[in-house]
């Protein structure tokens, strides 16, 4: 890669909520019982150009303690779907699956800082300017090198995002693992319902989705109870997402979906931090099963 002296300029809307993410990753990258590490969250944060409207309950100016936990809540929830959602993506790429696509990406370093196999395709999709951000930081690591073939593709999930995947390279006839993480509450239930739809009509049989169901409802409200006390505007941007169960929405268009509640989720993590297996969070994974005559896909 290479270097660029120019600052880096930092998204706003929802691309800025992000840098807020990578807060909390770079946090638990600097614990010595991580869940993960991701090398490259603190030089995402420092290239900022103001401090982020951050989910992270350790930084900024005093908060009521209603407040600080509910921060810590939203903080524990990030730190367990990133790890979650890692044992997903490499497990689907165990499998074979080898040709990944990671929705709305925002500063996600998955193509570098996982041990993908070799011929591991991933595919970044995300707002131009979001992109442009994350591709300047980059480029001022001399250690950041992809351990997958990476391709970014500037596209608005709000238009035609399919004609630019394609054209990067993605084959809708290969089975594909797809991961949508901390998108849809972005979305309200008509943009949410066609973004899911595309993402099935792209998804070869053997094809596996993953996302949030939700279980949140009582840290989501908090922190929107916490920004507006705190004059921030990132649960402003909220839209509610799909607006109905997801599992049985995916299961109802042609996916097998299977649920990871509390107790799935004590057994794989709370060994190494309790108080993560119990955040509270439910995530699905979804297979794409063969359409038949007797069942077609639901538009």
């Amino acid at each position: 890669m290479s270097s660029s002296s120019e600052p880096a300029s930092v998204p706003g809307g929802v691309g800025r909520t992000a840098l807020g993410v990578a807060v909390v990753r770079a946090q638990e990258s600097a614990r010595e019982d991580r869940l993960f590490d991701d090398p490259y969250a603190q030089a995402f944060v420092a290239a900022a150009d103001r401090p982020p409207a951050s989910p992270d309950p350790g930084s900024g100016a005093p908060r009521p303690p209603e407040d600080r936990e509910a921060r810590a809540a939203m903080a524990r929830h990030i730190v367990l779907r990133t790890r979650f959602f890692d044992d997903y993506l490499l497990r689907a790429a165990a499998d074979g699956i080898r040709q990944t696509v990671l929705l709305a990406a925002g500063l996600d370093t998955r193509a570098f800082r996982l041990d993908w196999p070799a011929g591991q395709q991933v595919f970044e999709l995300d707002l131009p300017e979001s992109i442009a951000f994350k591709e300047r930081v980059l480029a001022d690591l001399p250690d950041a090198r992809p351990t997958a073939r990476r391709a970014v593709v500037p596209a608005d999930l709000n238009d035609d995002w399919t004609t630019p995947l394609t054209g990067a390279g993605f084959d809708p006839d290969r089975p594909t693992a797809w991961l949508i993480e901390g998108l849809l509450i972005y979305l309200g239930p008509e943009r949410s319902a066609a973004l899911l739809n595309t993402v099935g009509r792209l998804s070869a049989p053997g094809s596996r989705l993953a996302l949030v169901r939700g279980g949140m409802r009582k840290t989501l409200a908090a922190n929107r109870g916490a920004d507006a006390r705190a004059g921030r505007g990132a649960s402003s941007l909220w839209r509610g997402g799909l607006g109905t169960d997801a599992a049985d929405w995916l299961e109802n268009r042609g996916w097998a979906v299977r649920r990871f509640d509390r107790p799935e989720l004590e057994v794989a993590y709370a060994a190494a931090r309790p108080e993560i297996a119990s955040a509270g969070t439910t995530f699905l994974i979804a297979e794409r099963a063969p359409r038949t005559a007797a069942a077609p896909a639901r538009r």
